[in-house]
């Protein structure tokens, strides 16, 4: 599972014309999901997003977990776009929607995040805070580790 994570100072999302959702002082998730993801997968990326340290402190350093302040999660399928070969990328790596919408509203309700609406065009606006942008990846667990 792949989140490209902005902070943000504002984030809007709108589709078919109408803002669907908004947030103030927080992160933006772009959400990927591929063929191997599973709910255990997507627990451990929302803790990790939760736990990420990449506000402020008050002496000004990245030191701060999100906290009380908001996230806005938009499912992302490009995220698993593969532009090594050619000028179009290929999409094979992002799992098929019936199998990545049930784990993107997984992450959203661990999260307790506004969210766009999955599968939509979207248009997404933001104010990205810094700029601070990461690209966070959780790999799902081979069951034979320990």
């Amino acid at each position: 599972m792949r989140a490209l994570v902005q902070r943000v100072a504002r984030a809007a999302v709108r589709s078919g014309g109408a803002e669907i959702a908004a947030i103030g002082p927080g992160l933006l998730v772009l959400l990927g999901v591929t063929h191997d993801d599973d709910a255990a997968t997507a627990d451990r990326l929302a803790d990790k997003l939760r736990a990420l340290r990449v506000f402020e402190d008050a002496g000004g350093r990245m030191n701060e977990p999100l906290g009380d302040r908001e996230v806005l999660c938009v499912s992302q399928f490009t995220l698993y776009g593969d532009a090594r070969k050619g000028n179009r990328p290929s999409f094979v790596a992002a799992a098929r929607p019936e199998h990545a919408e049930p784990l993107y509203e997984r992450v959203c309700d661990r999260l307790g995040a506004a969210r766009g609406t999955f599968g939509a065009h979207m248009e997404v606006a933001l104010v990205n805070d810094g700029p601070v942008t990461l690209l966070v990846e959780v790999e799902p667990r081979d069951e034979r580790s320990p």
